[in-house]
């Protein structure tokens, strides 16, 4: 089942921020993230605050489901004041988002673009499991103003498909990027899953020889996490299948890494690749480099200003709230400069462009560098920027520097 959500200080019933949030506000950029938490079958793997028909149970409906969130993004209108803010990226997560019609997800971008206004050249993503969506779909996406499809291809081979308990035949992906293309989407991306139990090296060499056959301009490369709950964590606990490798899942990465940069895709994150520059995620890149964003929907996170507050989890008190008039978040953080400092760190060293020295402590910096965890070139220029091996080992890179 889902997660549990943190603690933390309650929120105003209205959903008024502190003034330090707002200060400076529209000076950075401004995403929405709209979570939409419905699945036709739950994945073994995941944790994520999603529910089947079966357990949602009453009081939230996908037939209601973009009216509701519609009210959301009309109170954070509300909350934000009347700054000049054009919200530079969207992004449709879940779940499924494709589960909904593509009308109720052009309706739920539409009330973004009249209450806030979308930036010149707004990057606008979905979601999508390779069997949720069609040609005349991806049409309706695009006319609607969709610029970016993101699908959940996670393996090539079935028995890797199944263990992961995903439904969609190994050859879906490559005919779902082929149509979005076919409906004027020019960036894709293809979601992949790598040390699943049972996954050989060939397999995976397979999946990544899929994906690029397939045509993506941009290639999310995740290793698998058995997470407490779910029931993949269950069937490793009974002995069922054997845990993740981490010596293998390190050799799947190198894989990766050689497979997707050999064929033009570059690293600009630790598990994402892409052709260029316009390729990348551009919403993703808002959440590394600690920019300001409003997450609708049950679940959802938010961060503005360095206040972080995250919304109640069940689709029925989600409803039940903006029904009130009141806020959907559960709680929230007001973040103090060491934990902005921490996190920047954490989350600029995944990237390819790096972390400013300034930042951070030169003769551990250098250190690393003798290691060979960090670059060189990149410390001539200023910034502390992963190797290869860096990536592998990026957890005691961050340790060291934070």
């Amino acid at each position: 089942m889902p997660s549990t959500l943190p603690d933390g200080d309650p929120v105003p019933a209205d959903g008024t921020l502190p003034g330090s949030a707002l200060e400076g506000l529209g000076s950075r950029a401004f995403g929405f993230y709209v979570h939409v938490p419905f699945c036709v079958t739950r994945c073994g793997y995941c944790d994520f605050n999603t529910y089947t028909a079966q357990e949602l149970g009453s009081g939230a409906s996908r037939d209601s489901y973009a009216d509701t969130v519609i009210a959301e993004i009309r109170l954070a209108r509300k909350v934000l004041g009347d700054a000049e803010l054009k919200v530079d990226t969207v992004f449709f997560g879940g779940g499924t988002p494709t589960l909904l019609p593509a009308g109720d997800l052009g309706r739920i971008l539409h009330v973004i673009d009249g209450e806030f206004g979308l930036a010149p050249g707004a990057e606008v993503t979905t979601e999508a499991n390779p069997e949720s969506v069609g040609r005349a779909y991806l049409d309706g996406l695009r006319e609607a103003g969709f610029t970016r499809m993101s699908y959940g291809m996670q393996s090539a081979r079935e028995h890797v498909l199944a263990v992961l308990d995903r439904t969609h035949t190994p050859g879906r992906a490559g005919q779902v990027v082929k149509w979005a293309r076919e409906s004027g989407f020019e960036h894709v991306n293809l979601d992949l899953i790598y040390g699943a139990p049972g996954e050989s090296d060939d397999d995976w060499r397979a999946s990544l020889e899929a994906a690029l056959a397939a045509g993506p301009d941009h290639v999310s490369a995740y290793a698998l996490i058995v997470e407490e709950g779910t029931k993949l964590a269950a069937r490793v606990r009974r002995g069922e299948l054997a845990a993740p490798d981490d010596d293998a899942m390190a050799d799947r990465y190198l894989m990766a890494d050689e497979a997707l940069s050999g064929h033009g895709l570059d690293w600009y994150e630790i598990s994402n690749w892409a052709t260029g520059e316009k390729a990348r995620c551009r919403h993703n890149e808002l959440y590394w480099t600690g920019a300001d964003w409003w997450g609708a929907g049950p679940g959802a996170h938010s961060h503005v200003g360095g206040t972080r507050w995250w919304n109640v989890k069940h689709p029925a008190a989600y409803a039940a709230r903006l029904a009130e008039g009141t806020t959907p978040a559960y709680a929230r953080e007001v973040l103090d400069d060491d934990v902005r400092r921490m996190e920047r760190i954490m989350l600029e060293l995944r990237l390819a462009d790096g972390c400013p020295l300034d930042l951070l402590d030169l003769q551990t910096v250098e250190g690393l560098i003798a290691e060979g965890l960090l670059d060189d070139q990149a410390y001539e220029r200023g910034r502390a920027v992963p190797t290869l091996r860096g990536r592998l080992l990026a957890d005691t890179v961050v340790r060291a520097l934070t």
